[in-house]
């Protein structure tokens, strides 16, 4: 069993990781939902954006509540990924520092959260 420090270092990691990613993808889906109304072009890469953004609120909102925590670690571990892949396939290198550090800290809570669920051998 970890520490109550590492315990309560790791809860606020959680939520800050969360909150943050929360917060981006609303951003995200905000603007994917200005350039749709304005008119102009729309390709599937707004679609993308739109789907994307709307999946990852989901996830940062099952990763934020305490008993779907590992499946919206899980979604967001995927939807991070696929992300990435997007935009390194579009050449768009700018911002993918912060795709990855938000998967790091997300790693983490899974992998405390799953651990923390094991019984521990003697």
């Amino acid at each position: 069993m970890t520490g109550s420090r590492t315990a309560a270092a790791i809860r606020i990691l959680h939520w800050t990781v969360g909150l943050v990613i929360l917060l981006e993808s609303c951003r995200t889906l905000q603007s994917a939902v200005a350039h749709l109304h304005s008119g102009g072009h729309r390709g599937p890469l707004l679609w993308v954006r739109l789907v994307l953004s709307s999946s990852e609120i989901v996830g940062a909102l099952l990763f934020l509540a305490p008993w779907t925590v590992v499946a919206g670690a899980y979604l967001l571990l995927a939807i991070l990924a696929v992300a990435v892949c997007i935009h390194a396939l579009h050449g768009e290198f700018a911002g993918l520092e912060f795709l990855i550090l938000y998967g790091a800290p997300v790693y983490v809570c899974l992998v405390h959260q799953q651990e923390g669920s094991q019984p521990r051998t003697p």
